[in-house]
């Protein structure tokens, strides 16, 4: 594992495994013993312009590559990944704290999308549209937008960088990826080796190492792309739509949540606490489509929270190289302070904590809050680690109401014993994915993925990645003569 640090420790912009130029390091840290995995010199924004302009001129040959060579790569890349996967789930759990069970979570879908990207390549890329002028040929052609920047996040980085690099490559463009300074192998250059491996040519994937205190909007005002695609904050994203938009690129933007699980009274409450405790726990709570609350029924509310605090109290927090721990530690110890003031601030304003973790250094022990005061702003946030808010509701009016009394849209999931009532309180949410019996916790390569509100604009997956990474092109031909008026 130690040599995936070493070796890709760099750069790497035009198919070179470089040094930045900067004049400081971005440390690579083990989030829970704080052993320090590789120091590496940052990107500037030369090497930003530099990154941009070898995708730009990589990238017309790639267009015009035959698709089957295209989704050769990723047929490729796929094989190596599976070949390697014990050793990159090493890298996931060193680099950002994953445990075993994420790692090998994270991989099974960063190969779902790998297959998806291959299929992606030979999608059609045109149609013949009918005309009301005699002799006229309507030709509709999509064709790849040229280079797309990719920002990705810390908390599954190499899905999360794979999802949009592998598309957008796959669909005739280049791109320049921007991984999180947190998981700058496991987000950045790691993808950028096993696409090399596969034989991707050189310059059509590029990947800068860096951070905004050296590069400021360089990334995104940059004039070569013409999608940027982000994962991350709100907060985030609303700064990198507002200047794409003063620069006329389009955004795909995946933002946070503040997703429920909501317990009716007929649901199967063993069936739902196992899926409460995993949409809320997993990755210690580091997903966008965690269940920060959970809304029980005041009807079966005390038998639940009785199964739900004794499953929270049985998980095993510690070493996440440890295949028994559930719980490792969060990213950094920025999160690991915010998120135990948050509990602090609650319970001192009259939240009950029926579990109060300890945190010790990053690793943050799951708590559980209840009586939670109506108009704390801890509702209507993103709790982005292990912390539960259990919240009661009488009947399914008051219960629509509390799940939509967020900013956010992203997921959340309904238990009952009745598939069509649960449907029926789906359609009332305002998200843009709900869960019918199951966890808040999903993602398949066939189903567009993405939020409202303040959760995101646009999709991506099957068919809207190719609306993302794509533009379309309307071409006539007119057979015979054209008849003007002058």
């Amino acid at each position: 594992m130690s040599s995936y640090f070493t070796d890709l420790a760099q750069q790497y912009i035009d198919g070179e495994w470089r040094p930045g130029t900067g004049a400081w390091e971005i440390i690579d840290c083990n989030p829970y013993d704080g052993e320090k995995l590789a120091a590496i010199t940052i990107a500037t924004v030369d090497e930003v312009d530099l990154a941009y302009r070898a995708a730009e001129r990589a990238q017309r040959d790639w267009a015009a590559t035959n698709a089957y060579a295209r989704r050769a790569v990723f047929e490729k890349a796929l094989r190596l990944l599976e070949e390697r996967e014990a050793e990159i789930a090493e890298v996931i759990i060193a680099e950002l704290g994953g445990t075993r069970t994420k790692a090998g979570f994270e991989l099974h879908l960063a190969k779902e999308f790998l297959r998806e990207a291959a299929q992606l390549a030979l999608t059609p890329q045109a149609r013949i549209l009918p005309s009301p002028t005699e002799g006229k040929e309507n030709r509709l052609y999509r064709v790849p937008v040229g280079v797309v920047g990719v920002i990705s996040p810390f908390n599954f980085p190499f899905l999360l960088s794979l999802k949009s690099v592998a598309p957008a490559l796959a669909l005739g463009n280049a791109v320049v990826l921007k991984p999180h300074q947190d998981t700058p192998v496991t987000g950045g250059t790691l993808v950028a080796k096993l696409l090399e491996d596969a034989g991707l040519p050189g310059g059509l994937l590029n990947v800068v190492v860096t951070d905004i205190s050296e590069i400021g909007d360089a990334f995104l005002e940059h004039p070569v792309p013409s999608v940027i695609s982000f994962t991350g904050s709100d907060k985030v994203g609303r700064h990198v739509a507002t200047v794409c938009a003063s620069h006329f690129k389009r955004t795909v933007l995946e933002l946070g949540g503040n997703s429920a699980l909501v317990v009716l009274d007929d649901a199967d409450l063993d069936y739902a606490v196992d899926a409460a405790v995993f949409s809320r726990y997993v990755h210690q709570g580091q997903v966008c489509m965690a269940a920060n609350r959970i809304l029980v029924d005041r009807s079966v509310l005390p038998e639940f929270t009785e199964k739900f605090v004794a499953k929270v109290k049985s998980l095993k927090a510690g070493d996440p190289r440890d295949p028994a721990t559930v719980i490792g530690p969060v990213i950094n110890s920025s999160q690991a302070d915010a998120l135990t003031g948050a509990v602090d601030q609650a319970v001192e304003a009259g939240a009950t904590a029926l579990v109060r973790g300890r945190t010790t250094d990053n690793l943050v022990e799951p708590s559980v809050l209840t009586d939670i005061p109506a108009g704390s702003p801890l509702l209507r946030q993103e709790l982005f680690g292990p912390v539960a808010l259990l919240l009661p509701f009488d009947g399914e009016e008051e219960a629509v109401r509390l799940v939509n009394d967020t900013p956010y849209g992203l997921s959340g999931a309904v238990h009952t014993g009745d598939v069509e009532r649960g449907v029926a309180f789906a359609q009332r949410i305002d998200t843009g994915m709900f869960h019918v019996n199951d966890g808040t916790v999903h993602d398949e390569p066939q189903v567009p993925f993405g939020g409202e509100k303040h959760s995101g604009v646009g999709r991506l997956n099957g068919e809207t990645t190719v609306e993302a990474f794509t533009t379309q092109k309307w071409v006539s031909v007119q057979h015979g003569r054209s008849h003007f008026p002058f």
